[in-house]
């Protein structure tokens, strides 16, 4: 669960069997720095010790114990220690079927529903984001269940509100989407920024600036992003590491593994030791 000479850090991420459209991670960083990413789903975390520094797109939040940050579907962000004793937190990852049909139940917000805030002092949601890990790991999914939409539900009224449809107006948009296309199709072979624009009939640098505008990351740092995440759905389905790494094009199991640590949290191995444990025989309390 550790990385080699990271003795203080810990980590656990895991998904409880009766609730599959739920990720959880309890962990402790120091060094550990997430680089970054995007999700497809929410995240919702609360630090119990230390101080979480999260990169956003307007800024860096500082998150430390009674406070809940709330980071919506695709939003590119990195986290790293905010002290030098690192911090300790719990962190949810519903999909965006289960907010939005929460938020269908209780509000009038349709479409993609989202949260204003991406920080909020909220110790009483901070303790409900503990007592869902703790009613996971007690195999008590009726209350793992119920405390996750008082969770949600308490969130989204007092922060609540529609995304806009992200539609491409610019040809600039366009572009980016037809780039995140083609390297979506040929991730194992992608082609190089000089091809790739050529191909789409654009230059690199206008490509770059586009891409980077419309995803908040370049193409190569969303390539990177895109890979762990295929190779997370094969891990899920029981793909040998080696076999996803060379699937999702990178050039071997130590390659996934350096990504796949950095932006899970946990390494390949044990990521999917905890999906085939949880399935199978339900969870154990983390260290």
């Amino acid at each position: 669960m550790t990385a080699p000479g990271a003795a203080k850090e810990w980590a656990r991420h895991w998904q409880y069997a009766e609730l599959p459209d739920l990720d959880l991670l309890r962990a402790r960083y120091v060094r550990h720095t997430f680089p970054r990413h995007s999700h497809e789903g929410y995240v919702f975390g609360s630090v119990t010790r230390g101080i979480e520094d999260v990169g956003l797109p307007g800024g860096t939040v500082h998150a430390g114990p009674g406070s809940v940050v709330m980071i919506n579907p695709e939003v590119p962000h990195t986290a790293r220690a905010g002290v030098p004793d690192g911090w300790v937190y719990a962190t949810l990852y519903p999909s965006v079927r289960v907010v939005n049909d929460i938020a269908a139940d209780l509000t009038s917000l349709r479409g993609t529903v989202g949260f204003s805030r991406t920080s909020v002092m909220d110790p009483h949601a901070a303790r409900l984001i503990a007592e869902v890990h703790r009613a996971a790991e007690e195999g008590n999914a009726l209350a793992a269940d119920s405390v996750l939409r008082v969770l949600v539900a308490r969130l989204l009224e007092s922060h609540g509100t529609a995304l806009p449809a992200r539609t491409p107006h610019s040809a600039g948009s366009r572009d980016a989407d037809r780039a995140r296309a083609v390297l979506e199709e040929r991730m194992d072979r992608p082609p190089t920024l000089e091809t790739l624009a050529a191909e789409l009939g654009t230059r690199p640098f206008a490509l770059l600036r586009a891409f980077k505008k419309r995803y908040g990351m370049p193409p190569h740092t969303w390539l990177t992003d895109a890979r762990v995440r295929r190779a997370r759905r094969m891990l899920d389905e029981g793909t040998a590491p080696a076999e996803a790494a060379v699937a999702v094009g990178f050039a071997d199991q130590p390659h996934l593994n350096r990504h796949f640590t950095r932006i899970v949290g946990v390494p390949p191995g044990a990521y999917q030791r905890e999906r085939a444990r949880t399935y199978k025989t339900g969870p154990e309390p983390p260290p």
